[in-house]
């Protein structure tokens, strides 16, 4: 019985990982196997990793479409339309660095340009880690972004890592959350070593801080998150302060969002357009493109500007 019970074992798929590795069962199927071996032939001190096989795991192959190695940025050519959702497996994230993240630069309107990513502060020479499992779709140098990484999610969503001093990976490479990038640094455009970090979902751009919290918790915003056209838009939030959140979990939530009466600021003594801007977290650029009225207009007391 004993001798039939280990061969049952041993033909099914299983990986065997070293003696100090604990015991690990992922195919909850086998676990009822397992307990009636050990009360035949006792505990072992020899662990066991049993892992579904290449053949029972279901993987998505992100690779099979759109798929361009040469360029960070690629054109889907196909029209999205709001709100997207995206779904997380997971309920946390592994931290692209080993130290504390502090947000230098958000996601918005910056000195006239769009910043459509999020800087994180760090010393050139720190390691970086992969968010979330994936395959390198970009693994080189660009003129702005210096030495960088696009990684491709089985969700569909692509992070990019940018001033990167080394890069450790190439394009095609699968990794596992955590899979060691390279080291930080200032290559290409940057001021400063830090890491420039974008999110995409189909090559539409999205505010890295509506789908996670960048602080020591490390947590998805939700597993099951929808994404309205404000967040995919730098122009609508301000560089130098994290804009308010209001996190959708459903389809009708994000649809009723945009049924919600529009903001009105009514001009005051002393206002000028900069100033409404600042005030309210958003850039020039919209405000201006939301009242059809360019930069150097000269505003009225009492004149009503929409804000979103």
């Amino acid at each position: 019985m004993r001798s039939l019970f280990f061969l049952l074992i041993f033909c099914l798929p299983i990986r065997f990982i070293g003696q100090n590795t604990p015991t690990i069962i992922s195919n909850p199927k086998l676990v009822h196997l397992i307990d009636e071996y050990k009360a035949l032939v006792g505990e072992t001190n020899e662990p066991l990793l049993l892992v579904p096989s290449e053949e029972e795991e279901e993987e998505i192959d992100v690779t099979s479409e759109f798929w361009d190695t040469s360029r960070i940025r690629i054109d889907y050519n196909t029209e999205v339309s709001f709100p997207i959702n995206i779904q997380f497996k997971e309920s946390k994230y592994v931290s692209p660095i080993s130290r504390d993240k502090v947000v230098t630069s958000r996601y918005g309107w910056r000195k006239g340009r769009a910043h459509k990513g999020i800087d994180i502060d760090l010393v050139t020479g720190d390691s970086l880690y992969a968010m979330f499992d994936g395959v390198v779709r970009f693994a080189s140098y660009s003129s702005g972004h210096g030495n960088t990484v696009v990684l491709r999610h089985f969700n569909g969503l692509e992070t990019v890592y940018a001033h990167l001093s080394a890069l450790d990976v190439k394009e095609n490479d699968s990794l596992v959350a955590g899979a060691y990038l390279g080291k930080g640094g200032a290559t290409g455009n940057a001021r400063g070593s830090h890491l420039h970090l974008e999110m995409y979902y189909k090559g539409i751009p999205v505010n890295p801080e509506y789908l996670l919290s960048f602080d020591e918790h490390n947590e998805v915003r939700s597993q099951d998150i929808w994404i309205t056209k404000t967040w995919t838009r730098p122009e609508l939030h301000n560089s130098k302060r994290q804009s308010e959140l209001e996190i959708f979990s459903s389809e009708e939530e994000a649809i009723a969002s945009s049924l919600k009466p529009k903001r009105v600021y009514i001009v005051k003594k002393g206002d000028t357009l900069s100033k409404i801007s600042s005030r309210n977290n958003m850039s020039m650029a919209a405000l201006c493109k939301n009242n059809k009225i360019k930069q150097n207009s000269t505003l009225r007391v009492g004149q009503k500007l929409i804000l979103n």
